[in-house]
Parts: structure tokens; sequence; C-alpha cells
């Protein structure tokens, strides 16, 4: 093996001994020659082997992200080990077989041991993402794997790293296959999703058991799903019986696609889209709703907006406790993953004292098992959110 050489200062590889898969820069000695997309060997001071990973940047905070703690080398053979393993642990946990479900997350970055990369399985569409340019240069290996692996049942794989690699000569595109969108179940719900216009994947898959919370909730009730993107969640309440639901999101498009998936599942009758801010619309929002949905996007993306997010989630939740009618449940989120559920706790309790209602915390909500928790990389938790009951 021909990699280059990072060597880390004297006693800057305890992070490492714990097995947390990032290396900072000021971890680092030396990183003679090393470039973007490289595969480098780790050292310590003295020279002895720790790891082998992706080389990020010389300009970048995370210098290194661990791929494997043996001196082996990153061949198909590797990828094929890895994506197997994967694949199993879905397998195992009943989603390979499903009647109900066909949609799930095949691949999570750290959590499945490999940072930078992150697949989604649509019934045979499989869609890829890359977070380095380390991973974006094996593809043509990652998709010789994902063949062998997944063999006739493989459809289509489309390469989105276009949107989560930012250099022009990257985009996005098939890799295998041509189709562009498809219709899948998750819990026995129904959804078009469209990898190639849709926001990240296409379909937000972590949030498939708390969509199934929120239908358990909702016979009978009328319920607002803000921050709505094509209606996950208002589907589930629709086919669990709502009565009514609306449907908010400052996209045209998302109203849309909500519009559609209600459609889909026979329940236009009960739904209805409006494309306006949430942050307005919760100010001045009907005081009858029996569940509220705040599912907004990251609103802290780097460590240094997590002060400014912060107030985000504080004035939308408070805004939303304000108007809520007493005995009401809110299922509120984030996915900043900057912003720890301690501090998420802490900023909803900020909301609730600046409104001054009593609230009861019912349930503590995560991301699901096809987005595994890798226990040395804390961040991996990064979905976190909150079943209350506003007083």
């Amino acid at each position: 093996m021909n990699y280059k050489e990072v060597r880390l200062a004297k006693g800057k590889e305890r992070a490492l001994q714990r097995k947390h898969p990032w290396i900072f820069s000021g971890a680092i000695a030396s990183e003679k020659h090393c470039e973007e997309g490289d595969i480098v060997r780790i050292v310590d001071s003295k020279g002895e082997f720790l790891a082998v990973g992706h080389y990020m940047s010389p300009k970048a905070s995370i210098r290194v992200k661990v791929l494997t703690y043996l001196d082996e080398l990153i061949d198909l053979s590797w990828w094929k080990d890895r994506i197997r393993n994967a694949f199993e642990l879905r397998q195992e946990i009943g989603l390979t077989d499903s009647i109900e479900t066909n949609a799930y997350r095949l691949f999570f970055g750290e959590g499945d041991f490999v940072p930078g990369i992150v697949m989604d399985w649509y019934d045979g569409h499989v869609v890829l993402q890359a977070h380095t340019l380390g991973v974006h240069n094996q593809r043509d290996v990652i998709l010789a794997a994902l063949k062998d692996i997944l063999g006739e049942s493989l459809k289509t794989v489309y390469d989105k790293s276009g949107e989560s690699l930012h250099h022009e000569h990257i985009q996005s595109e098939f890799l295998f296959g041509n189709t562009p969108s498809t219709t899948i179940r998750e819990n026995g719900n129904s959804f078009v999703v469209n990898w190639v216009e849709g926001q990240k994947t296409g379909f937000f898959l972590d949030q498939r058991d708390n969509r199934q919370l929120v239908g358990h909730f909702s016979k009978g009730k009328k319920v607002l799903n803000a921050f709505a993107y094509t209606g996950g969640f208002s589907v589930y309440a629709l086919n669990a019986g709502a009565k009514e639901v609306h449907s908010v999101d400052l996209s045209e498009l998302a109203c849309r696609l909500a519009d559609e998936n209600a459609k889909l599942n026979r329940a236009s009758d009960r739904h209805t889209s409006e494309a306006s801010d949430v942050q307005v619309f919760l100010k001045s929002m009907d005081r009858d709703y029996d569940i509220v949905i705040l599912d907004p996007p990251a609103f802290a993306k780097r460590r240094k907006a997590v002060h400014n997010a912060i107030q985000a989630y504080k004035r939308l939740n408070a805004s939303a406790i304000k108007n809520m009618r007493p005995g009401s449940i809110l299922f509120t989120f984030s996915c900043s993953q900057n912003v720890t559920p301690q501090v998420f706790a802490d900023t909803l309790r900020a909301a609730a004292i600046e409104v001054g209602r009593p609230i009861q915390i019912l349930k503590e909500l995560r991301q699901p098992a096809c987005h595994p928790e890798n226990l040395y990389f804390p961040e991996g938790h990064y979905l976190k959110g909150l079943m209350l009951r506003v007083l």
C-alpha cells in the first residue's frame, strides 16, 4: 500500500484510541503532500500505525475521517465487507423482506463504521450520497460491491453527491439504471419519492418510527404538520383516521407533493396544504389543533451556528405552545447534529417558561435502527425529539 502518511503530534493519539472516527487539525504534526480525497495511513509521533482514513482538506478543521483501525487495503473486498455487514443489520431488524415497508437507510456513515457515505433503499433503487471526496473517488468500486451484494434486486443507483460535495466537476448522476422516482410503502402507507428532484435523497426515512407514533395518536384528531415537506407525518395521521390534517411548508412544490401523497392514500377530502412561512403561520394559527408536529430543517449545520439555532428553536416552539389548546400534543424535533439532546430539551424548557404554560414530557424521540449510532461517535445521535403534552 502506497498510502500517504499523516503523523499525529505526541499525545494526540488518545482520541483515536477511543475509536472516535474524526481527526482534527490540532492533532496533526505532519501531513506532507496529502491532498483532499487521498487515502492516508495515520501514525503516532513515533511512526506506529494507528488507522487508515480519507484525508479531507488542508483547510478543514476535521482533517481525516477514519475508515479502519487495521492496516489494510481499501479495495473492492473491503467495501463488499462493509456494505454486506450493513445489509445484514437491515435483514436482522426485518426491513429487507417486509411487505409493509420497502424503503430504509441501507448505509449510514459513521453508524455503519464508514464516515462520508449514506445510501438509501427505495424498493430496488439505491440513492448514494458522498460527503467526502474520498468516498466519491471510489464510487465505481462501491457500485460493484452493491451489484454483487444486492444482485438482481438492484434496479437503479443514483449518485446525488452533487448536492453534498461543493466541487464544480461533481454532478449528481445515474451510475446504474435511469429511474428517477417510484412509489414506496412505509408501515403500509404509500408515498411517491423522486430522488432526482427531492430534498436530500428524496424522502426523510429517519422519521419512520416517529411518524408511526404520530399515527397512533391521530384517530379522530385535528392535526397540524408544520415543515411538512411531502407530507410524511400527514399521511400517517390521515391513514390512522385523523378527522382533518393541515400541511404547512414554505415550498409550493412540497405542498403539491403532500397533496399528491394524500390523494395516493385516498385521503384528499381530509387534507389541505398551505405554502407559508411556518413561524408566521404559528403566530395566528387556529387554537383547536389536537396534535402539532414541528420538524424543521437543521438550523445549525456548523458549531458556530448553534447559538442562532437555539434561538430559532425557542421562538418556533414558543409560538406553537402559546397557541395550542389545553391537553393537545406537540411532537417537536431537531435534526441539527451540533444541538445535543440536552441543549434541545433546555431550549424547549426556556420556550415553555417564556409562554408560562405547564408541559409534560411523554416520550423522548430519536432516529430508527436503520440509522444506527456508533457508540464511540455521539454526534451520530443527530435526530432528537420530544413528545409533549401542553396544558
